[in-house]
């Protein structure tokens, strides 16, 4: 019997009990800055959690903004809260506003002792946090269609190919692809709409090619694990399961998200990668997997909306989808909080007993460190873990602690397979 679609919650009820990292997002919000989520939710013009998975989904339009102005206005008040108290814009004292840190453009506090109390944590990541603010605009140019801008066919071999550098040597036309976003309407639009000053071009350059790497970090991932474990796509087509899979990967996700594969691999005899999850969203992606491969040299992108093993039961074991030749996650989050770890459970135990190659990524080196026990602890067998030579270069801020250092996707790996041989009982160290 088919096992019944994980249902999303109607109502906002944060907590650490959900399989939806969403949802668990919100908790940690409230965990950190009391409120918070309300505010978010709030400026985004939505009553509760509800209306903010039908929104991210698109089954109701939910933000709306009278102008552009309005919208990045609106966005940046998500942000505002005291860095050094967590005090709200609405308990702030009669007359009162929050006062923008002039380095960084960043972070707020309600008052100059707040501040001043604050200055030794928050100057470990000021320059760092102002990279952020620039790129927290400039990717609305993601929505736009400004970006990602075209990327070009690789004079190199993959296995020559080891760090961003080697791939941004093969970019002959990358400062023509920059320069005709820099000069685009929508980046007109977006500063003359929001309050504060535009940076200088190499500033924008350098956000542009951020962003961009965040784009590209997955496909290159996907590539990088395809080798690790010694796959060959010019022998046998390739399926590859994208587990967890999310908004983060599939709002928005075009048909051609994943043709720099094709790149990397020209004259492939196919590659087919299917995106499932629970918060999968709902686009041009959306269409069952191939029980059979299509046509060589071609990337097809489909899509499952539930857990992992749910689709493993109703779709793969009834060969409906091809078995995956590779799984990869981008930042399970298991180590979080019991609900998601309850939630990649069977997944994970799936993946171990069935033997398939696994490639794992994580934002920090604190969540490889607890992903790699949680790991052994189910006897899985990792081969190696690391750093990943194509994490994005965009630096994440935790919006409700914005003084802990920054994060950036897809920073490091863990590369599984099956069970852990009995001789095999050392925690492995991670590679630098």
């Amino acid at each position: 019997m088919a096992s019944p679609t994980l249902a999303l919650p109607q109502s906002f009820t944060p907590g650490t009990d959900s399989v939806f990292s969403d949802l668990s997002g919100f908790y940690s919000l409230d965990s950190n800055v009391p409120g918070l989520s309300k505010v978010i939710l709030d400026k985004l013009n939505m009553k509760d959690y509800g209306d903010y998975r039908a929104a991210v989904e698109g089954k109701i339009k939910g933000i709306s903004f009278r102008n552009y102005k309005e919208m990045f206005q609106r966005l940046e008040d998500t942000f505002k809260f005291c860095t050094g108290c967590n005090k709200l814009p609405k308990h702030l004292t009669e007359g009162n506003t929050l006062k923008r840190c002039v380095k960084c453009l960043n972070v707020y506090y309600c008052t100059k002792d707040c501040q001043t109390q604050d200055w030794p944590q928050h100057k470990k990541v000021c320059k760092t946090l102002r990279l952020v603010a620039v790129d927290r605009l400039v990717e609305w140019l993601m929505f736009t269609g400004d970006l990602p801008f075209p990327t070009e066919k690789w004079s190199m071999s993959p296995a020559d190919v080891k760090s961003w550098d080697d791939w941004l040597s093969m970019q002959v036309d990358l400062a023509k692809h920059l320069d005709k976003v820099m000069s685009g309407s929508s980046m007109a639009t977006l500063w003359k709409n929001v309050s504060r000053p535009k940076p200088d071009d190499e500033d924008l350059r350098k956000s542009l090619w951020r962003i961009q790497s965040e784009f590209l970090s997955r496909v290159l991932t996907v590539g990088t694990a395809i080798q690790r474990f010694g796959l060959d796509p010019y022998v046998k087509p390739l399926t590859v399961h994208l587990a967890g899979a999310s908004h983060s990967e599939t709002m928005g996700a075009r048909l051609t998200d994943y043709d720099e594969l094709s790149h990397m691999f020209p004259g492939h005899q196919g590659i087919e990668v299917v995106m499932v999850g629970p918060e999968v969203v709902d686009g041009p992606i959306t269409r069952p997997p191939l029980r059979a491969f299509g046509p060589k040299q071609r990337v097809y992108i489909s899509t499952y909306k539930g857990l992992y093993h749910q689709f493993w039961e109703d779709v793969v074991e009834k060969e409906e989808a091809a078995k995956p030749d590779l799984v990869i996650t981008f930042h399970p989050g298991f180590h979080a909080n019991q609900g998601l770890v309850e939630g990649w459970l069977p997944t994970l135990l799936l993946l171990r007993d069935y033997n398939i190659p696994s490639f794992l990524t994580m934002f920090s080196e604190m969540e490889l460190k607890y992903s790699l026990q949680i790991l052994l602890e189910l006897e899985m067998h990792i081969r190696e873990s690391g750093l990943n030579p194509f994490a994005s270069q965009k630096p994440e801020q935790v919006q409700s602690s914005p003084n802990k250092p920054p994060v950036y996707c897809n920073s490091y790996y863990i590369c599984l397979q099956g069970l852990l041989p009995q001789e095999d009982s050392h925690t492995p160290g991670a590679e630098s």
